[in-house]
């Protein structure tokens, strides 16, 4: 698993409405997703940006990615020690700042697993490799804000 990976993504603008970008106002901020064999992701910016609400932002995809590739890691870490879990679930959080220059930066994302196992007695377990996969998230190795975790866990018998 060492080495080097390149993703390749295509994005094309969708929102010239007649007038391109002739003001601030006159301009969707539609744009869609490609990536090749995958379906397309719709996307606009915020709507606190003049974005369309119904589809995805690239902040919503940035705190996303962060709480995909945490569950995989965790996941693949369970399944190495020993750790069956049956059910995860994540209302990930972000927050950004605009700054007075119209920029922004996130100061930070909350992700909130419910993680169910089978064995009560891998509580402590199963909790202590929610930290050892925010080590090893490519995402969150990427990022220069700080990737923090309030995990639920739960038990069913198997």
């Amino acid at each position: 698993m060492h080495g080097q990976h390149h993703y390749n993504t295509f994005i094309r603008w969708t929102g010239n409405t007649g007038t391109g970008t002739a003001s601030y106002r006159s301009y969707d901020r539609s744009h869609t997703i490609s990536v090749e064999n995958k379906a397309d992701i719709l996307c606009s910016s915020d709507p606190a940006f003049r974005g369309d609400n119904t589809k995805h932002n690239p902040e919503e995809l940035l705190v996303s990615s962060l709480s995909s590739c945490h569950m995989l890691w965790y996941l693949h870490l369970c399944a190495e020690a020993g750790v069956v879990v049956t059910a995860y679930t994540d209302h990930a959080t972000g927050l950004m700042i605009e700054t007075a220059n119209g920029g922004g930066a996130f100061t930070e994302v909350m992700l909130n697993p419910i993680v169910t196992i089978t064995e009560k007695s891998k509580t402590d377990q199963a909790m202590a490799l929610h930290k050892k996969a925010n080590e090893l998230c490519f995402i969150a190795n990427s990022v220069r804000f700080p990737v923090k975790h309030n995990p639920i866990i739960k038990f069913t018998e198997s």
